[in-house]
């Protein structure tokens, strides 16, 4: 369910044109294939019918249904679509309105922790799971994702322990390898607050509570899939961690440089 209030709605649909049960130019055939290519959905799915089958108030039950990581995705496409087709209002302040709704459903999404999640080396196991978390994260669909971020992360981990010298076998669990790199963190003088060193220290028991979550609630084997909302909390969580370590493998890269 998006976040758009009220006041934004009566912003959007006549940005929109959606008087009339119109939006914008589009016709059902059209509209049909915009969702489609664009967002991977089928508008006219019976879900999004439900306030009526007019193009309008299939858009107003996909406001209403959908993720604000979705509905931002819906209205900068059709932004662009709009340009394309000269069909939006020639009117700066709405224009400026409208940009303002979407700048703050990005940042009620979880989607900016997306470019935590590329590979740190050129190896193709690695690129795969970046590949699909993204993907994943893109379509909404964090639950699939959950099994490529325990790859990710064991892939992400072994690269930077060894650039560190910290020994890495096969064999070493995931949460046995942050805390050894926590360790060698701490002992590198680079943590500088006992706040950090605390989040970083509950990472590891937090990434042991993973492999429960990949063996017994992903798709990694034949099992029901976690909830969407816990999902999406432990891919962000493990987004922001990854972001963080980035940052400090790039300031140890750059002062041997």
């Amino acid at each position: 369910m998006s976040s758009l209030t009220s006041r934004d709605r009566r912003c959007l649909e006549p940005f929109l044109n959606m008087g009339g049960g119109y939006v914008l130019n589009f016709t059902d055939r059209t509209m049909g294939e915009f969702f489609r290519e664009q967002l991977g959905l089928n508008i006219d799915e019976d879900k999004y019918r439900f306030k009526g089958t007019s193009k309008a108030n299939r858009m107003r039950a996909f406001w209403e249904l959908e993720s604000d990581h979705m509905v931002v995705r819906s209205l900068v496409a059709l932004i662009e679509w709009g340009e394309e087709f000269r069909c939006l209002p020639d009117d700066p302040q709405q224009r400026a309105a409208v940009e303002a709704i979407v700048a703050r459903l990005k940042l009620s999404s979880p989607v900016p922790e997306i470019d935590a999640f590329t590979a740190s080396v050129n190896a193709l196991d690695f690129t795969a799971a970046a590949k699909h978390i993204r993907a994943a994260i893109e379509a909404n669909e964090h639950a699939t994702a959950l099994d490529r971020v325990h790859v990710f992360m064991m892939k992400f981990l072994r690269t930077h322990c060894e650039r560190r010298g910290i020994a890495v076998t096969r064999d070493k669990p995931l949460h046995s390898l942050m805390g050894e790199y926590v360790k060698h963190l701490r002992g590198a003088g680079q943590i500088e607050s006992e706040m950090t060193e605390r989040i970083l220290k509950t990472s590891i028991s937090n990434l042991e509570a993973m492999n429960a979550v990949r063996n017994d609630r992903s798709l990694a084997h034949d099992n029901p899939m976690l909830n969407h909302d816990e999902a999406v909390l432990i891919v962000s969580h493990i987004g922001g961690l990854v972001r963080f370590l980035k940052t400090i493998e790039a300031k140890t890269q750059n002062s041997k440089s």
